[in-house]
């Protein structure tokens, strides 16, 4: 699948098959109850973002520390995310371009290979946390060292990034089966924990912030939300399938991508809920302390039994590999997208693999490179960003479908919003803040 080209390139029969029904499915020749599963796969592909290993420390900090209290921050930073991945499928669905291709045609050449440059740099960052996530969660099952977990992450990351060649159909069933997995591992801990669903649903529509720490992992949450990756990709992703031919298909396929989002994204805020509700339920009281995700597997074995630890780690490892295949695929998108330069896959992958063999290689904390990751991650969100929001305002790019003036000032509020946060989550990570916030 060549990501961008606005065809696949493989001419695979089944997702040539996928795209005839499609057509069908817009002419009004085929309809029937599941017929959105046809239009189903890029949202899916990029709401493995919003369930990386990232998330899994952000949420299990917040339920230790603070119980349910937090619980609302992950609805506000689901909604926000709904809003960017839905700005990005419309971008790619109305101009056939992904962003990186929009901001090369219409952006002074610094602006671009400043762009290019972040948004590499960005992909290695993101492609780290993700790596390592899936490596710690090998090392812990199998009882290895955490370099032979990063080997087995390797092999199996790039078995899956094959499947590209099967074109865009096999990608995404794959990535859809990881979300499932995860989906089902938490629906499972939710019932295993002891979970106090009363103080969930007030934490939930309750805005609180109890101390200056809480604030710093809400910060975490919704700053480390928006994930620059799945911005580029989300455009993309929509060009592999079936590109409008005319202004009625156009409206059809952004409805449909309009309802993908909000379910794909639905789910991954479900299971994000699911995280810090778990992580309150068998944590908060008695072990607050629990705040990395090696800690947190070791002291649920005594708390909830062995087959909770389990399923916590496979949801990790389901996590790991598919957040690495999709920052993979979402690398070479904003290669392909800001120069034109596509590099075999091989290579790609082995490029985005390295900073984290290196990190293990010299000793270094897992945790504190998870956090860098982090910052790295939040230096280069605003770029693609705040060109999303430009781009899909501008009626000579987007025609009758620019973003009106509501959802234009939401989105430039949210960017602001998060841009914003993503300033107080440096100042806080190098210590800025310290003695300014209340304990």
């Amino acid at each position: 699948m060549a990501i961008g080209t606005g065809r696949d390139v493989t001419g695979d029969q089944p997702s040539d098959r996928t795209t005839e029904a499609i057509r069908d499915a817009l002419a009004g020749r085929r309809r029937g109850r599941w017929t959105f599963l046809l239009f189903a796969g890029p949202a899916v592909i990029s709401s493995i973002a919003y369930m990386d290993p990232g998330n899994f420390a952000t949420n299990i900090q917040a339920g230790a520390k603070y119980g349910y209290t937090l619980l609302w921050v992950v609805l506000v930073a689901n909604v926000v995310a709904m809003v960017f991945q839905g700005l990005s499928a419309k971008l790619g669905i109305v101009t056939n371009q992904n962003l990186a291709e929009v901001s090369r045609d219409n952006l002074p050449k610094p602006v671009v290979w400043l762009m290019w440059v972040v948004g590499e740099i960005a992909a290695m960052a993101t492609d780290l946390a993700e790596f390592l996530g899936g490596a710690i969660g090998f090392s812990l099952l199998l009882g290895v060292p955490l370099m032979v977990g990063m080997a087995i992450t390797a092999v199996i990351t790039y078995g899956i990034l094959l499947f590209e060649r099967a074109g865009f159909r096999a990608m995404e069933l794959i990535i859809g089966a990881m979300v499932v997995v995860i989906g089902l591992c938490y629906l499972i801990e939710v019932f295993i924990a002891p979970i106090d669903w009363s103080a969930a649903a007030i934490g939930l529509v309750t805005p609180h912030i109890p101390s200056g720490e809480a604030l710093t992992i809400a910060v975490g949450i919704i700053g480390a939300t928006v994930m620059p990756h799945a911005i580029y990709l989300h455009s993309g992703l929509t060009q592999s399938r079936a590109p409008a031919r005319n202004a009625a298909e156009r409206r059809a396929l952004l409805r449909w991508s309009n309802r993908e989002v909000v379910i794909a994204l639905a789910i991954a805020g479900l299971v994000n809920m699911a995280m810090v509700m778990m992580a309150a339920a068998a944590f908060h009281l008695g072990h607050s302390d629990v705040g990395e995700i090696e800690a947190a597997y070791k002291t649920l074995t005594p708390l909830l039994g062995a087959g909770a630890a389990a399923v916590f780690l496979v949801s990790l490892i389901a996590s790991g590999i598919s957040s690495s295949v999709v920052g993979t695929m979402a690398g070479q998108l904003i290669m392909q997208g800001f120069v034109g330069f596509r590099i075999p896959l091989l290579v790609r992958r082995l490029v985005t693999m390295a900073p984290a063999f290196v990190v293990v290689a010299l000793g270094a904390n897992v945790t504190d490179a998870l956090v860098l990751s982090q910052v790295v991650l939040s230096l280069a969100l605003p770029f693609p960003m705040l060109a999303l929001v430009w781009f899909t305002g501008r009626r000579d790019l987007m025609g009758e479908h620019a973003n009106g003036p509501l959802l234009q000032a939401g989105a430039i509020v949210g960017a602001v919003i998060v841009s914003l946060l993503n300033v107080v989550l440096l100042l806080q990570t190098f210590g800025a803040l310290d003695g300014w916030l209340p304990g």
